[in-house]
């Protein structure tokens, strides 16, 4: 056996073990961490203490936070979904009838969640951004990106490897948001 092939075997195992620890309960929490729509009040949050910290200056962090949310879902549709073409496992016909869909399967592929470089790009961008300003807040925004990701294979939706690999990419698109931030920053502002 392969080495790639054991990691997917692996990474199999690993989902369908964790998206079988499921109850009524938390499909209904599960089912509103996955929804982009819930968390409007925590977006709106992230932009008030943006004002409150930056002021003016607000506009620039509302760039990049926008410009980490674009890169990261296209980067992870057309250079990873449309490339490796990986099943997600809710279309996967070999593991199909023990997966627990929690709502809806989505797109055919799941290679890299975009869910997990959506968040973990804004979650690095902001804690990069607030990490001297707010206590904590680094802690909490990064615990807030793995929760929503973890909601996708408790959704039955991604496999462990499609959020940890879309996890990194988006911390990378976040690291280098930031950096575009404070060159920007430095230019306009000279700070």
């Amino acid at each position: 056996m392969s080495f790639i092939s054991s990691i997917k075997e692996i990474d199999t195992a690993l989902f369908l073990f964790l998206n079988s620890k499921h109850n009524s309960f938390f499909d209904l929490i599960m089912f509103w961490v996955s929804h982009k729509y819930f968390w409007i009040p925590l977006y709106a949050y992230f932009l008030f203490i943006s004002y409150k910290h930056f002021g003016k200056k607000v506009w620039l962090v509302v760039l990049g936070a926008v410009l980490v949310i674009v890169f990261a879902d296209q980067i992870s549709v057309h250079a990873f979904k449309e490339v490796f073409l990986r099943y997600r496992p809710c279309h996967n016909l070999l593991i199909q009838a023990q997966v627990h869909l929690n709502d809806g399967c989505g797109g055919m592929f799941g290679f890299v969640s975009s869910h997990a470089a959506n968040t973990f790009a804004l979650a690095m961008f902001l804690s990069l951004l607030l990490k001297n300003k707010i206590k904590y807040f680094g802690l909490a925004i990064f615990f807030w990106a793995a929760f929503v990701s973890y909601s996708r294979i408790y959704n039955g939706v991604h496999y462990p490897a499609d959020i940890a690999c879309g996890a990194i990419l988006g911390m990378g698109i976040g690291i280098l948001v930031f950096k575009i931030y404070q060159l920007l920053n430095r230019k306009i502002y000279n700070a």
